[in-house]
């Protein structure tokens, strides 16, 4: 059974840090393609940034680019988002999400077949 485990989430202030990872267990099939996703209350869930198998970044906003850093451990079966100089606007619940090697590594989330619980990243002014 395949799993996604998340965890770093949390409050900071505006311009603040976070580090959230994203470890899969259960993963068997060879090549995947990790997207991080985020979800504010009443709003639909966006792409924020996806990493393929060989560690090429594609980063869904133009918002994001220069302050979110995502970066993939092999070895470790985790992947990291690195949430720098954070805004109010950053405020959502964070998934990461596992696109197996038969699917399409986008920010189109049918492509996704495992997701992850979601951390919670809350920025105050």
């Amino acid at each position: 059974q395949v799993q996604l485990m998340e965890s770093g989430g949390g409050s900071v202030q505006a311009g603040g840090s976070l580090r959230l990872s994203c470890t899969v267990f259960g993963y068997s099939y060879g090549s995947y393609c990790m997207g991080w996703f985020r979800q504010a209350p009443g709003e639909e869930r966006e792409g924020v940034v996806l990493i393929n198998d060989d560690g090429t970044a594609n980063y869904a906003s133009d918002s994001v680019k220069g302050r979110f850093t995502v970066s993939k451990d092999n070895a470790k079966n985790t992947v990291v988002l690195e949430v720098n100089s954070l805004k109010p606007e950053d405020t959502a619940m964070y998934y990461c999400a596992l696109a197996g090697w038969w699917r399409s590594c986008s920010n189109d989330r049918s492509q996704y077949d495992y997701w992850g619980q979601g951390t919670q990243v809350t920025v105050s002014s």
